[in-house]
Order: C-alpha cells, then structure tokens, then sequence
C-alpha cells in the first residue's frame, strides 16, 4: 500500500468540508430542489475518482470509473431507503433513514459486483434506473426548506467529521479492493449523505425526500463526468482528465436546465392556450 503524504490527506478533507457547507447553503438560500440536482453534480466522485488516481493510478481510477457508471444505482438506492425508513423528524429519523439507505445501498451494490460492466452497459444501468426511481419518487411533494439561525461550532465539526470520514473510508479501500468495487465506492455519494443528515436535522424530513426525489435527474452530468474520465485519465492525467470530465458534466448540467426551463415555458403556454 502506497503511504498516503499529508498534504493529500488534508486536500481530501478541506475539499469535503467545502463541498457540504455549500450544498447546506445552497438549500436553505435557493431550494431543495437546486440543492438535489447539484448533489448529483460530480463532486464527491471526481474527489475520490482523483485521489484513487493520485494514491494508486491513474490506470487504477479509470478502470473504476466503468464501474463508477453502474454505481450511481446503489446509490440512488439508498436514497430510496433513506426515504422510505427516514420519515420521522429528529435524530430518530435520521438513524432510521440511514440504517435504511445502507441497507439498500450494499444489496444493490452486491448484485453490481457480479457484473463485469463496460462503459456501455454501466451507463444503460444506471439510465434504466433513474427512469425507475425517478418515477417511484413522482409522488414526493416538493418542500421549500425554512431558514434557520447559523450552525454552531459543534454542527460545523460534525459535518466536517462525516464528509471527511467517508471521503477516508473510500480512498483508503481503494487501495485493498478490486477497480470494480473501488468504482463502485466513488459512486457513494460522499458529499450527498452528510447534506441528507445535515439537513434532516435542522429542516426535518420534508425538505430532505424533496432532495432525494430531484437526486436522479441530476446524474446526468455523473454519468458524463466519469464517462470522459474513464477515457482521460491514463492518456491525459489526472489534472486534464479531470478538467475535461467537470467541462462535459457542466454542459450537460447547462443544457438539461435549459432543456427544463423550455418545457416550463411550453407547458405555461399550453395552459393559457387552454
């Protein structure tokens, strides 16, 4: 096992803390809804795909970004547990929640890794289950989450602590798992679950299935971004790899909120056509 320096190991942490404060920020100033399709932007995976790369290979992290593809199911499935077992306020909801989506996440993660995924059928999987989940969601009302007074010291530390731990966890099993297992680890979503735990605490569990329900149709630009990587990354680097991978998700990001706000638009027409 290659010794990890620390200046890695504090780059791994600082950029998890950022990543969950600014969804926190993001669904108290905009809306759950925002917050939800930028979760499924590729920041947990390009953290973990990107120190996987650096610590192993790049070789390594391209052969994981395949099973990356067909990952983001398990990780839709537990959002779908978190859901389901996740509905009661407080720290009793949230331990359910999480019991729940665990569970969900190493079952269907289990039946992944029987599987020898290519790009092309990783990505068919993953497409063909947000087809399923996003419709299984349909019925989970949108709420708006309520501002509240600033963290403490306390909630920040907490916070801090989990997106580091699973960002630790991830990374340091890489080096011990095969590349279809380690894949399958990026796909966990590393910033996504301390922002469902964050936010089920302070906002309840209303604001936190309106973050789960928008989740899957933000995987479009995961799905792109570890795509290209799984392409990049032992031609270029790791430094172009990634940059390539973040430009092809933000134009899918780009082009599916334009793609919304037309269909809006269209419906609002429609309806006063009527």
């Amino acid at each position: 096992m290659l010794e990890v320096p620390i200046s890695w190991q504090l780059a791994k942490g600082m950029v998890s803390v950022a990543m969950v404060l600014g969804l926190g920020v993001v669904a108290v100033r905009v809306s759950p809804r925002v917050a939800g399709l930028l979760a499924g932007y590729p920041l947990g995976t390009a953290l973990a795909l990107f120190f996987i790369g650096l610590e192993i290979s790049p070789l390594f992290a391209a052969e994981s970004a395949v099973h990356t593809l067909a990952g983001f199911t398990a990780t839709m499935a537990l959002g779908a547990g978190y859901w389901l077992c996740g509905r009661k306020p407080g720290l009793r909801g949230l331990l359910a929640g999480t019991t729940g989506g665990f569970i969900a996440w190493f079952c269907v993660s289990l039946v992944l890794a029987q599987f020898d995924f290519t790009r092309l059928t990783g990505t068919l999987v993953t497409l063909c289950a947000i087809v399923l989940f996003s419709w299984l969601f349909r019925r989970i009302p949108d709420s708006v989450a309520t501002t509240r007074a600033p963290f403490s010291w306390g909630a920040l530390c907490v916070r801090a602590l989990l997106a580091t731990l699973i960002v630790f966890a991830i990374t340091t099993l890489a080096h011990w798992v095969p590349s279809a297992w380690a894949g399958t680890l990026a796909a966990f979503p590393i910033t996504m679950l301390p922002f469902l735990l964050i936010l089920h605490l302070s906002q309840g569990p209303a604001p936190t299935a309106t973050v789960i329900k928008h989740y899957p149709m933000g995987l479009g630009s995961l799905l792109c971004y570890a795509l290209c990587v799984s392409f990049t990354y032992e031609s270029w680097g790791l430094a172009l790899g990634t940059l390539a991978g973040f430009s092809v998700a933000t134009l899918w990001l780009i082009g599916w909120m334009q793609g919304q706000r037309w269909w809006a638009g269209r419906r609002e027409t429609q309806g006063q056509a009527t």
